[in-house]
């Protein structure tokens, strides 16, 4: 715990992931914690949407990595299994191709994928299967120290941690090859490309342009996969109680309007109701595309770089329903894929709209690998890829219906078939995701992971204004709630570095043992 006549004085913008992280972390370390947050509630994007009287997760519905928590936690003398209840799902995700009467179970067994892949393909496809995964764990495994735990490499730290041998296996798994051309020479069955290129979607990205180096998410489902009792948005309820067990002061349903600075340092913030808030450090978590706009004042927005709409990250369409559905057999996560995926991309990319024909992607929030446990309404969320420009276009009704039309299509030549009532559906698009987040455009990912050199483009948790560090799935290690997290454990670390808390070295690093398996 701190001992000190002065006891820092931190205000965290945003009680998404991020923030809920490094404000618990910095309370924990006896540092005086305010987090701020717009919303009634926290979760930032792990969100939940009132349908027909019931709570449906509409954010993200994955849990993965949760070592990165767990270690946390374990410092504060608890566990992610005292706190939340978890259950591992077997099957990671069913898929079904439009046209085709078969679908694939993606298992957490990766022998039993295997088997699952030479019934559906050939023994040939399932042995390079077996190649695929084993040199997504190199990947990973390379890179889970110098990159994921780590502040943000540049080109020549990044060779400076991995070393020459790391650089070997780098360069030797080709990741500076597209996904889709790494994938290409993995599978000669189209649709396990189009399957393992989906993952360039988790970090809102194109497979075509996305680096190789993101089939280590092969890696990270393998790892596990759990499904949170009460939705995803239970996550962020734990992480705030906590937080205010340690100490953390919370002011929900108060908007930042702007970070204020003193001699060119960082003195507080500005409420929109008016109120000053004073403090030594700040860490903003949300888009840093906000503070590049000046939506945060103009004090500290010389010292971010906008990025373009054209390299924004994925934004989508969804639908939140309570719903009845037949037909198709789904488990908890099912992807339904169109037969043009690079049309889908052009669309989205190259041609700034509703993808004619986009891959949907439906959570069905009330079941497991066996299915639903009783018949009835359940909570369903399904997701269309759409392009971040929600501050620059609202989507029409003719386009929407045009892209509702042809996803519930899609899903009806795969056999399912879903009946709603229009007050059993919400509806959100790229301008309401603009909304939600500021800055962001609706763009869900912070800034598309497209080039190799993409690894090195995004905002280390260490501002150029002295005092104010950043966090969150626009800033370094990505998108997605477990690196969201380990942004906001990285704010933490850098700040109780920067304050002298603990020992500092050329970058900080989280520590810990590799993730287990």
């Amino acid at each position: 715990m701190l001992n000190s006549r002065h006891t820092p004085r931190v205000v965290v913008v945003g009680a998404g992931i991020g923030g809920l992280v490094s404000a618990l972390v910095l309370a924990h370390r006896g540092l005086d914690v305010t987090l701020i947050e717009s919303a009634a509630t926290p979760g930032g994007k792990i969100r939940q949407v009132q349908v027909d009287g019931v709570g449906i997760d509409s954010g993200p519905t994955v849990f993965t990595m949760r070592w990165v928590l767990d270690q946390m936690l374990q410092e504060m003398g608890t566990s992610l299994a005292e706190i939340l209840k978890l259950e591992n799902i077997g099957v990671l995700a069913r898929h079904a191709w439009d046209g085709s009467p078969q679908t694939l179970d993606l298992l957490s067994d990766t022998e039993r994928s295997a088997d699952a892949i030479a019934a559906f393909s050939s023994p040939q496809e399932a042995r390079r299967f077996l190649g695929f995964c084993k040199q997504a764990r190199k990947l990973y495994d390379t890179l889970e120290k110098p990159y994921i735990r780590s502040e943000r490499p540049d080109l020549l730290s990044m060779v400076g941690d991995l070393g020459l041998q790391g650089m070997a296996t780098l360069t030797g798994l080709g990741p500076f090859a597209s996904l889709w051309r790494s994938l290409g020479s993995h599978f000669h069955d189209p649709r396990l490309q189009q399957l393992f290129g989906r993952y360039a979607t988790y970090c809102g990205s194109s497979p075509w342009s996305a680096p190789a180096t993101l089939m280590l998410v092969a890696q990270v489902e393998l790892d596990g996969v759990w499904s949170v009792s009460g939705g995803m948005f239970e996550v962020a309820k734990a992480l705030a109680q906590l937080g205010e067990k340690w100490g953390v002061k919370p002011r929900y349903s108060q908007a930042c309007a702007r970070i204020l600075t003193q001699n060119g340092q960082v003195s507080g913030v500005q409420l929109e109701s008016g109120e000053m808030l004073d403090a030594d450090h700040v860490i903003f978590n949300g888009d840093v595309a906000a503070l590049a706009q000046g939506l945060l004042g103009p004090a500290v927005q010389p010292n971010f770089q906008a990025v373009p709409a054209t390299n924004r990250s994925l934004s989508a369409f969804t639908l939140s329903m309570h719903a009845e559905s037949s037909g198709f057999p789904m488990v908890r996560h099912n992807v339904f894929f169109n037969q043009n995926y690079q049309r889908e991309f052009d669309d989205i990319f190259q041609h700034r709209r509703l993808p004619e024909q986009g891959t949907v992607y439906v959570c069905a929030q009330d079941r497991s690998d066996d299915g639903l446990a009783q018949p009835g309404l359940e909570r369903l969320l399904c997701l269309v890829n759409a392009p971040a420009d929600g501050d620059t276009h609202s989507f029409n009704s003719s386009e929407i219906h045009a892209c509702e039309t042809s996803s519930l299509a899609l899903m009806r030549r795969c056999g399912l078939e879903i009946k709603a009532s229009p007050q059993q559906v919400v509806r959100t698009l790229p301008q309401d995701f603009a909304r939600l987040f500021p800055g962001s455009g609706g763009a869900l990912y912070g800034q598309a992971t497209h080039g190799w050199m993409s690894a090195f483009a995004r905002p280390s948790s260490r501002s150029k204004v002295p005092g104010l560090y950043t966090a969150g799935g626009s800033v370094h290690p990505g998108p997605g709630v477990p690196m969201a997290a380990m942004s906001g454990r990285l704010a933490a670390a850098t700040l109780m570095a920067d304050l002298g808390l603990t020992k500092s070295s050329r970058r900080v690093v989280i520590s810990g043992g590799m993730s287990t398996r």
